[in-house]
């Protein structure tokens, strides 16, 4: 942990600091609200400034004065400033970190500025992000969509039944059904398109931690959250891991795709992904175009869940002044103004009943259904950030042909390794 420290206390003095963002001049009488944010797509990236721009234009109490981070080295840099004692009034952080944020102290909780209707209001998933021993810390504007995008030219072909909404989910038997079926098609490179090509990196975690969850396993015990010994590497989690194992060896999948337009170019039949793929896909493929819920690989379904979002620094200088930032990027109009321009879910009900791809009868309703349903938050425990680095080492050697159950046995010893050496983050 010392080295750790030291790290990252030079790296507060030495980085180059910010990519860009907005330079408003504070009039005197106003309140300052600092902001962070990650350089993400360009699109989410111009509507964020936009919203900042017309915020600070239609009002004058406030001005939000923002600064844009590097996403490849963001979380390194907020906890750079966190020691060095600089960060902003709101973060923008991925919704994993939440808890290892907290724990540190980096995040107030937001539970005193947000009244009930607002909350009722917020997908569950959201709120189960941003919760942490028994606090809220963050809201997010959108959240993710994880399931499997199909041909619907090469299923009806493969005589393969379309499943219609969560309830009617491929089981494990119908599944392994349709990728034997669908790898028989002459015009099928590959059945299954994984993005393995996204690397090794937090999409593993996202993408295949709910193929234990399907079995009965995960990549801790949450009734405390102290060990992940047994669990992680116990005999439910080596069955999911073998079957997505089986996916390479029989020659289902890639390890080595193309890239992200195999589905589009018709080499493969389904693809396991998420929300971001929906403009490309419906670009190539339009009224052929289906998203099947994720099947019950063990048994029950299980999805991903959770994106970037916001919280209140501990540094904050007046809370409800930010808040009332957060509030108006929280608006109805103004999260379909950034789902418009990023894909995502819109997180709040009352904005995805104003959308016709994730409302009742959309192209992206599975998204919606198995967020109120099957969708399941990555394990809310300061210890998240190694969990997720062993969990996709183990995937990247898993897809690689090595041993299940030394892959998953060396992961739950890093893991517990770091919760003792860390005083079980009590």
């Amino acid at each position: 942990m010392r080295k750790m420290v030291v790290f990252l206390l030079i790296l507060a003095i030495s980085l180059p600091v910010f990519a860009g963002g907005s330079k408003e001049e504070v009039a005197e009488g106003s309140v300052e609200v600092s902001v962070w944010f990650h350089s993400g797509k360009g699109m989410e990236r111009d509507t964020l400034n936009a919203q900042i721009a017309d915020f600070n234009a239609m009002q004058s109490d406030i001005v939000v004065v923002a600064k844009q981070l590097p996403e490849g080295s963001y979380t390194e840099q907020v906890n750079a400033a966190a020691l060095a004692g600089g960060l902003p009034d709101l973060l923008d952080f991925d919704g994993p970190f939440v808890y290892n944020f907290a724990w540190a102290g980096y995040l107030m909780p937001m539970d005193d500025y947000i009244d009930a209707d607002m909350l009722a209001d917020i997908l569950p998933s959201i709120v189960k992000q941003g919760a942490y021993k028994g606090k809220l810390y963050s809201l997010g504007t959108f959240d993710s969509g994880l399931g499997i995008y199909g041909n619907r030219i090469y299923l009806e072909k493969a005589g393969v039944r379309i499943p219609t909404g969560v309830d009617d989910a491929w089981t494990a038997e119908e599944f392994a059904d349709v990728l034997l079926k669908l790898q028989a098609l002459p015009e099928v490179e590959y059945a299954l398109d994984l993005k393995m090509n996204y690397g090794r990196g937090e999409w593993f975690t996202y993408a295949f931690s709910p193929l234990l969850q399907s079995f009965g396993a995960d990549l801790i015990d949450r009734s405390n959250f102290q060990k992940s010994d047994g669990t992680i590497n116990g005999p439910k989690a080596v069955a999911a891991m073998e079957l997505f194992q089986s996916w390479f060896t029989d020659g289902y999948t890639k390890y080595n795709p193309g890239g992200d337009t195999d589905m589009a170019d018709g080499k493969a039949a389904l693809s396991f992904v998420g929300h971001w793929m929906y403009t490309t896909l419906k670009e190539a493929l339009g009224e052929d175009l289906v998203l099947l819920p994720m099947p019950k690989f063990g048994g029950k379904s299980a999805t991903g869940m959770g994106s970037w979002n916001w919280g209140m620094t501990s540094s904050t200088r007046d809370p409800e002044a930010a808040m009332i930032f957060l509030k108006y990027l929280m608006e109805p109009d103004q999260i379909l103004r950034m789902t418009n321009a990023n894909g995502a879910v819109p997180s709040r009900k009352s904005a995805i009943a104003m959308t016709d791809l994730f409302n009742v009868g959309g192209d992206l309703e599975v998204f919606i259904q198995q967020l109120n349903s099957t969708a399941v938050p990555r394990p809310e425990t300061a210890a998240y950030a190694v969990i997720t680095t062993a969990f996709a080492e183990a995937i990247d050697n898993i897809a690689q042909g090595a041993d299940v159950q030394a892959a998953l046995d060396k992961a739950a010893q890093l893991i517990d390794q770091d919760i003792m050496d860390n005083k079980g983050y009590k």
